[in-house]
């Protein structure tokens, strides 16, 4: 069974029989805790996943918002050191989140019926 780069280690491959169950509790996990309170989206992964890839989505455009304007909106309030820290944490947030996007869009389409083929 083959999954590609990028793959959640908590997901198992789409042939596997567990699947859609492991695809379904990791995007719970990525989610906000409220989506839990949404039937529609415990019956219907592939929904599940749409909703979380928006969210991400979201988290990444904040991300990559308060990267741009951590130096002027902290400047005044904190030292240069604590700005650069906090510039290297939005970058890092950055990152998990980009890689979490790539993720959740990989489980999507294998919910949607895609198979990964190994490449040579």
């Amino acid at each position: 069974m083959s999954v590609p780069p990028g793959w959640p280690r908590e997901v198992e491959p789409p042939e596997s029989d567990g699947f859609v169950e492991s695809a379904a509790a990791w995007l719970l996990d990525q989610a906000p805790p409220e989506f839990r309170a949404h039937e529609i989206l415990r019956r219907h992964p592939v929904v599940l996943a749409r909703f979380t890839a928006h969210h991400v989505a979201g988290a990444l455009g904040a991300a990559r918002d308060g990267y741009r304007s951590a130096r002027t909106e902290l400047r005044d309030v904190v030292s240069p050191e604590v700005v650069a820290e906090a510039l290297q944490a939005w970058e890092a947030e950055g990152a998990r989140l980009l890689a979490l996007s790539r993720a959740v869009d990989l489980v999507e389409q294998a919910l949607r019926g895609k198979r990964f083929v190994p490449r040579l």
